[in-house]
């Protein structure tokens, strides 16, 4: 039996986070796919949430503060884990290497921040691994010996979506913040003469003042966060989820185009670059890709977005589905992070 540890991190945000969150998702899908396979999985840290099903073991510590012949630190040792999950800032600090030397076991992460420096020797490729979704990200993280992987995350309650529907409204989902520019979503959605929910915490209050009257259209509706069951069934009710982001943003890993596929939701994308997250989750029978360059008004963008919008809701939400739920399934994404190349 592989055995496994997902180690949390100082964070706002609980285990898997009640509402918005990235990382920590990314590892909730991970320690899920971990025990559908039948691994022994020991969640490692204290935000773990307590209200999480059943069959995951808890050890409520900090792999940084451990010292060594602590109570704790033989306790971690006699678990002889085979693979350690963490978040992708723990294997370039000091601290934390010292505990996972200790540990003698193979380690695991996804790289989520587009701007973070790793130690030049983090990452091994073989018993240190960084995983990356886009060509772009893998072009960043060379040094790093990147692997190529999508990845998946969802909340609790999010696991497993219900059967896939033909629906109505555009729906675009994330937070709200100027990086990920959802205000050229609503400029496509009118130019379709088209309703669109925006789901979605706002952390950018000046850029939804700035955009208010985008905001504020009688075609829009601001649905606030939602999480759970209740985020599934409104992605899934959408004709098709509306991905955008800044001309300068790099997108790490992308969220939002797993849990729509999963949900039998197409996706257009709207891409600035060439290799971006668009490129590597979309097929032409899940999704379009609008690709713009960067010196496009906000108007012609939302032209192009608008145009791979309509071609998008055609595609048939079964097949959607079947292809999301494949490509983001998190056994497989499990079994990808615990095999060495």
């Amino acid at each position: 039996m592989v055995i496994v540890g997902v180690c949390d991190f100082p964070s706002r945000y609980a285990f898997p986070p009640h509402g918005y969150g990235g990382i920590e998702r990314w590892l909730w899908a991970v320690a899920v796919g971990a025990l559908s396979v039948g691994a022994e999985v020991h969640l490692i840290g204290p935000a773990w949430r307590p209200d999480l099903p059943h069959g995951f073991r808890r050890m409520p510590i900090r792999l940084e503060d451990l010292r060594r012949a602590s109570a704790e630190h033989r306790s971690l040792t006699r678990l002889d884990l085979d693979l350690l999950v963490v978040g992708h800032e723990y294997p370039s600090a000091p601290a934390w290497r010292r505990t996972w030397f200790d540990l003698g076991c193979d380690v695991a992460t996804f790289q989520h921040d587009p701007n973070f420096r790793h130690a030049q020797d983090a990452f091994d490729g073989q018993r240190s691994r960084l995983y990356c979704y886009s060509p772009e990200m893998a072009d960043r993280y060379t040094y790093c010996r990147p692997i190529h992987a999508l990845s998946v995350q969802f909340g609790l309650g999010e696991e497993r979506p219900l059967t896939a529907m033909r629906g109505r409204d555009l729906v675009w989902l994330g937070r709200i913040h100027a990086d990920k520019a959802p205000h050229i979503a609503v400029m496509a959605a009118g130019l379709l003469g088209s309703r669109i929910q925006i789901i979605g915490p706002v952390h950018d209050d000046e850029y939804v003042r700035r955009h208010a009257d985008l905001f504020t259209a009688p075609h829009v509706e601001m649905v606030g966060e939602v999480a759970g069951p209740a985020k599934l069934d409104l992605v899934r009710r959408g004709s098709a989820l509306v991905y955008t982001c800044s001309r300068t943003y790099v997108e790490a890993g992308a969220a939002t185009f797993g849990e729509a596929l999963r949900c039998g939701t197409p996706v257009a994308a709207l891409a600035w670059r060439g290799g971006t997250c668009a490129d590597a989750a979309l097929c032409g029978s899940s999704g379009a890709i609008a690709r713009v360059d960067q010196e496009l008004a906000d108007q012609q963008a939302a032209v192009a977005l608008a145009n791979a919008i309509a071609a998008t809701e055609r595609l048939d939400p079964v097949e959607v589905q079947m292809i999301g739920q494949r490509r983001f399934d998190p056994v497989s994404h499990f079994q990808t992070l615990a095999k060495r190349p």
